[in-house]
């Protein structure tokens, strides 16, 4: 165990974590791949289709609109699929993270609200059981609708553009994101569990949000000098939330897909262990990167005496 705590393992995680120890880990945080195609990492399924990760007129040189996510011309039946094969995949490396996580232990996982429900199928396949589903409600969102008019207008299609005046294409803007929460089975009583295994209660007290006990929603947004490195990235603060919630200090902290890093710091933000993976190499570097720096920063401030915060 020793090896893989406070570290950033470069590599599948698939392939480390039959390597941990069992019921060893006091949380599972992580903000996985969606599969929702945001980029080519976020491929996980087979669908070849050239257009997948295309981009349409009105989505170049559009930093909210890289990719477009979808086919051009309507949903085909290997698209159909794309939501079997993400749940086959989340299966795949959720059944490993069964035995290595304490029982009565949380998992709070980060995903796309048209993917979570396959996420959460698979995690309950592994064995956990559904506590809850949190919504991250962001500070702003891109609205991702195209007025029909317009593109009826450029079809020449004048009384069919005046007809659809007003509609739109696409989705509302997608202001929150879900966190699933789940949990490892416990045996007898929860309060047994905490006793025995340290994990399972909450931790209000330090927990609360101007002064009141939290709800399922909350609202963490990013501070103005964040790092920002990854487009899929996670505020600080909201996973330091989720930490201070469910464990103590030096208790174990599990992120399998690291990305930016975000957990690692949090970790350290907050004087706990985590173990950590990351399989593309650019983001690796970068994770490291920052977790030094920001880790060098954290022990100037302790060491002045300041409040870091």
């Amino acid at each position: 165990m020793v090896s893989w705590l406070n570290k950033i393992n470069l590599g599948d995680c698939r392939e480390f974590l039959p390597d941990l120890p069992e019921e060893s880990v006091h949380l599972f945080l992580s903000d996985i791949p969606y599969g929702i195609g945001l980029d080519d990492w976020d491929v996980l399924h087979n669908n070849t289709n050239s257009a997948y990760l295309g981009q349409s007129p009105a989505q170049k040189g559009k930093s909210g609109f890289k990719r477009r996510g979808k086919p051009i011309r309507g949903w085909s039946s290997a698209d159909r699929e794309i939501g079997k094969e993400y749940q086959a995949w989340c299966l795949s490396w959720a059944k490993l993270v069964y035995p290595v996580m304490k029982k009565g232990s949380s998992m709070f996982v980060f995903g796309a609200r048209r993917t979570i429900h396959r996420a959460i199928v698979a995690f309950e396949d592994a064995g956990f059981i559904l506590r809850d589903i949190l919504i991250w409600k962001k500070p702003s969102a891109h609205h991702r609708s195209q007025r029909i008019e317009i593109v009826l207008s450029r079809r020449g299609e004048k009384e069919l553009a005046e007809k659809w005046r007003g509609w739109r294409l696409g989705n509302l803007a997608p202001i929150y994101e879900p966190i699933a929460w789940l949990f490892k089975p416990y045996d007898l009583t929860i309060t047994d569990n905490v006793i025995e295994n340290e994990v399972g209660a909450m931790n209000i007290a330090d927990s609360k949000i101007n002064g009141s006990s939290p709800t399922n929603i909350l609202e963490i947004g990013f501070q103005p000098d964040e790092a920002r490195i990854h487009e899929a990235q996670k505020p600080v603060g909201l996973m330091e939330y989720l930490i201070r919630l469910t464990t103590r200090e030096n208790q174990i902290v599990l992120d399998p897909f690291m990305g930016s890093g975000t957990t690692a710091v949090a970790c350290k933000n907050l004087n706990r262990q985590f173990i950590g993976f990351e399989i593309n190499p650019e983001y690796y570097e970068m994770a490291l990167q920052r977790l030094e720096r920001e880790t060098r920063q954290l022990r100037l401030f302790r060491e002045s005496g300041e409040d870091y915060s």
